[in-house]
């Protein structure tokens, strides 16, 4: 059990940084200090004792990035509810699912979301309030109590704290780090969401490793511009920061190159945490083209003048991001191996991490000047890794297996799962391969979950996405890829159906092309296919019947 209560955290800083800017919305400027959070709290804490919310009730948020939104979730953490954050980009159908299957009570909702929610979908729901200011869009309470309740919410406040809110009048529910605090769905897909329950002591060990390795500090900036509805963006651009004095600036907005260039300028943020695509965009767009001119070529072929390149290009790349920061933490996926030696080579302060949405996320991690490439660093103290022998390889790499203060519960309402997730002695399956070195460093072989990773940090799970294009007609079995940023589908057509219905395989196959807009209408908007690709052999398999994926795409 880490030893620092996880809401005392919360409780403790907003007293202590009160006067200090927390969070601003990027886009519009508007900024919040730690008193304004802490008031913003207060509010909404005396919004739910009215309703009638309980502790361990859940309260699930669907909306874009934003200081309301982290406001929200705090309010909801630091009264004793259980918060069920909902990424915005998912399929209303999906969302729709998450929020039933959580058993929400109340939801926050950004405005343009709702309008493309079915309210009938939504059963258990007690209350919807806007994420932006509060404002009441369904009330089912009994009496309208919710609306009234909003209604006087201003008085009530006043009546609450006559002399005005102020740093002693911060107290926040008595929250063990045993309870659950946070429902984090890994999938939007019906039939396929996994809610991961993570009590207070995970988020705990992930915020104290941070604070106790002193890689933020009181007073810095940040810019977030990952999904906040990831444990990833959620425990490192947002909960950790604001346990020590961060200000964060939230982009809010598709972090696209150019805006991300500009907002690093402004910014000038301390400590970065990116997914590798943002990197990799980069090498490839910018660094490879000069690397491979006849001239750059030459220095590079020069020992003495390989080190003035080198020099020169890492300190334009250290400008594209801001200039100020001490590193750069990448997670999320796999990291090109090409791009990370060269990174490493130029001095360039990066360094990757592991984790996984059940370790509310950090596994490993190791300072940007002690990281090997090619490795995700070294398990966190309060984390313990084994790889356990895989009888399909003799070299030592096995399912990476964890246990330790960061690792969950299971998953939400299905025990099956969750028995799956644990093996007999306790340590939790990552359903990663991997081996470790003498030194402690680990290295991620492949990902048997085959987790592919968006454009803007979403998670996207292949498989489900599979399940959909395989019941589509004349479609025998197909495996998502991504390539350049986007997700195609190597289809096998199943030739058998095509014949049945007294079709050729080439009239087969068109017809599983026009296919694409109907599968496109029933996933996010981050997992439309772009294309798909025609495989005519059906893929190798094990002898469990398991697709052979690194075989492919």
């Amino acid at each position: 059990m880490i030893r620092q209560n996880f809401i005392r955290l919360y409780q403790d800083s907003f007293s202590h940084n009160w006067e200090l800017p927390a969070l601003t919305n990027y886009d519009t400027g508007t900024t919040f200090t730690y008193g304004d959070v802490a008031t913003d709290i207060a509010r909404r804490h005396l919004l739910f004792e009215r309703v009638g919310l309980c502790a361990g009730d859940k309260v699930a948020l669907l909306g874009k990035d934003s200081a309301e939104w982290c406001m929200a979730f705090m309010s909801a953490i630091t009264y004793g509810a259980v918060i069920v954050p909902i990424l915005p980009d998912f399929n209303p159908i999906d969302a729709a699912s998450i929020i039933t299957h959580s058993e929400a009570k109340y939801l926050f909702v950004s405005e343009k979301i709702w309008e493309t929610l079915d309210p009938d979908q939504l059963p258990m729901l007690e209350g919807v309030l806007s994420v932006e200011d509060n404002a009441v869009r369904m009330d089912r309470t009994e009496g309208g109590l919710l609306s009234r309740v909003v209604e006087n919410l201003g008085a009530t406040f006043a009546e609450t704290y006559p002399q005005s809110y102020t740093a002693t009048d911060i107290r926040y529910a008595e929250v063990s780090n045993d309870d659950l605090i946070l429902l984090n769905y890994t999938s939007g897909t019906t039939g396929f969401s996994k809610g991961v329950m993570l009590r207070a002591n995970n988020l705990a060990g992930n915020v104290t490793y941070v604070m106790e390795r002193d890689i933020m500090f009181r007073g810095e900036n940040i810019l977030c511009f990952l999904p906040l509805a990831h444990t990833y963006s959620c425990a490192f651009n947002f909960l950790t920061p604001l346990a020590i004095g961060v200000h964060v600036y939230i982009l809010g907005k598709i972090p696209s190159p150019p805006l991300l260039i500009k907002a690093f300028a402004e910014v000038r943020p301390t400590f970065i945490i990116v997914v590798p695509l943002i990197l990799e965009k980069l090498y490839h767009r910018s660094i490879v083209p000069q690397i491979r001119k006849p001239f750059v070529k030459f220095l590079l072929s020069v020992p003495r003048l390989k080190k003035v390149v080198h020099k020169s290009i890492c300190s334009k790349l250290t400008q594209v991001f801001g200039g100020r920061f001490r590193q750069i933490i990448v997670g999320g996926a796999a990291l090109n191996d090409e791009v990370g030696r060269f990174l490493y080579r130029i001095g360039f302060p990066v360094t990757v991490g592991y984790g996984m949405t059940e370790c509310g996320p950090l596994i490993s991690y190791e300072y940007w000047y002690d990281w090997l490439p090619g490795s995700c660093g070294k398990s966190l103290s309060i984390m313990e890794v084994r790889i356990a022998p895989d009888e399909r390889d003799n070299e030592g790499v096995g399912e990476i297996q964890v246990r330790g203060e960061n690792v969950c519960l299971g998953y939400y309402k299905s025990p099956e799962l969750t028995a799956e997730l644990f093996t007999s002695d306790g340590w939790m399956r990552t359903g990663d391969l991997g081996t470790i070195d003498a030194l402690g460093n680990i290295f991620i072989k492949g990902r048997s979950k085959t987790m592919l990773l968006g454009s803007n940090g979403q998670n996207i799970y292949p498989e489900e996405i599979e399940s959909k294009i395989n019941s589509l007609p004349y479609v025998l079995e197909s495996i998502v890829y991504d390539k350049e940023s986007r997700l195609f589908a190597l289809i096998v057509p199943d030739r058998q159906a095509i014949e049945q219905e007294g079709l050729t395989v080439d009239q087969g196959w068109e017809r599983i092309e026009k296919s694409r807009s109907e599968l496109n209408a029933q996933v996010g908007a981050y997992e439309k296919i772009t294309a798909f690709v025609r495989h005519d052999e059906e893929f190798e398999k094990t002898p469990k019947r398991s697709i052979k994926r690194f075989l492919y795409p």
